[in-house]
């Protein structure tokens, strides 16, 4: 993988697994129920997360019911239409999951998935999303466009390169138009600065549940780097503009991702929990106070933030930000917000 300091490279950190080890912690409030509701499954060329890689995750003592697969661009099909090939993708999703049940899990490994159909194909969406329906055998509850944008290249906040203003275009609002019929969400992915877009999306298409994936990417990269405070006042402002929104949801994480600069991974050893959670801590909490627990959801985004730190890490620091919430609400952030959103039965 390329240098994770390279603020032009790929923006993933690489995955240390004898760095990880270094840190370990027995699980806070074991009993909390947890949704994971953003990860990914994928098998590339130069790095592999499959089912099993997941349950050792999993394995770090916090009870994860469920599990909400997330599109990463894997096992597509080459041998057919364009526009139907990432129903290869669900297929894949589908067989790990069953896998999982096969190797005995206690948890619903990809109870729900998000797929990926190109909604710029205006109408011609509608079949596209019907046929990955099929492939997911009734799994697929949402899909995700990538809106990832920055005019400098030095901002690299995702491996996506859409066009500028993509929830915008008038092609991709046409394909859009055909979730809401067919009783599928949209999970979008976008940077700080192009929130107002989404919040003129959400407006647009009320009644389409919408889910704003990594907080809605707060930028620490190239021109925002040094500049936390002032990036997280304009950040917060349209935050709490999007949370009037009714249909527009969050999901809390992502934190190990380059673009928010923390730089957990330059530690000689791995973040312990409470550091972790004091990185995130106004993040969350600003969420979770503008759009309130029942539209707040928890996510891992696994296995991209592993390489900053461990699964088990991740839930404790969650569990450290909200511990002085009260036992429904946390109930709700962890577990009922993505049974609700995904459809995911008890």
């Amino acid at each position: 993988m390329s240098d994770p300091h390279n603020k032009t490279a790929p923006p993933h950190i690489a995955i240390r697994p004898e760095w990880l080890a270094q840190r370990t912690e027995a699980a806070l409030d074991p009993e909390l129920p947890i949704i994971d509701a953003h990860h990914h499954l994928w098998e590339f060329p130069d790095k592999r997360y499959r089912a099993q890689d997941l349950l050792d995750d999993i394995a770090s003592g916090h009870d994860i019911r469920a599990t909400v697969f997330v599109e990463c661009k894997t096992h597509y099909d080459t041998d057919g239409p364009a526009d139907r090939a990432s129903a290869g993708e669900m297929r894949f999703a589908l067989s790990e999951a069953r896998e999982a049940a096969a190797l005995g899990a206690s948890t619903r490994v990809g109870a729900a998935f998000v797929g990926n159909v190109d909604l710029t194909l205006g109408a011609s969406a509608g079949p596209a999303l019907d046929h990955l329906m099929d492939a997911s055998e009734g799994r697929l509850r949402s899909i995700r466009n990538i809106a990832v944008w920055h005019a400098d290249p030095n901002v690299r906040a995702s491996a996506a390169t859409p066009p500028p203003r993509l929830y915008l275009d008038p092609s991709f609002q046409a394909g859009f138009a055909q979730l809401a019929p067919r009783r599928i969400a949209f999970d979008a992915w976008l940077v700080h600065t192009q929130l107002p877009e989404l919040d003129r999306l959400a407006g647009t298409f009320g009644e389409t549940p919408i889910v704003l994936n990594h907080v809605g990417g707060p930028l620490a990269l190239g021109p925002y780097r040094g500049r936390r405070d002032e990036v997280f006042a304009a950040w917060r402002d349209d935050i709490v503009k999007l949370s009037r929104r009714a249909n527009v949801h969050v999901k809390l994480g992502g934190f190990g991702m380059p673009l928010f600069g923390f730089d957990f991974e330059r530690g000689e050893l791995p973040p312990d929990s409470a550091s972790v959670a004091e990185a995130i801590r106004p993040y969350v909490e600003t969420c979770i106070e503008a759009f309130g627990a029942s539209r707040c959801m928890f996510e891992t985004n696994f296995p991209v933030d592993k390489g900053c730190f461990g699964y088990g890490i991740a839930w404790n620091a969650y569990k450290r930000v909200t511990a002085g919430l009260p036992s429904s609400e946390r109930i709700a952030l962890f577990h009922d917000t993505a049974a609700r959103f995904y459809r995911i039965a008890a």
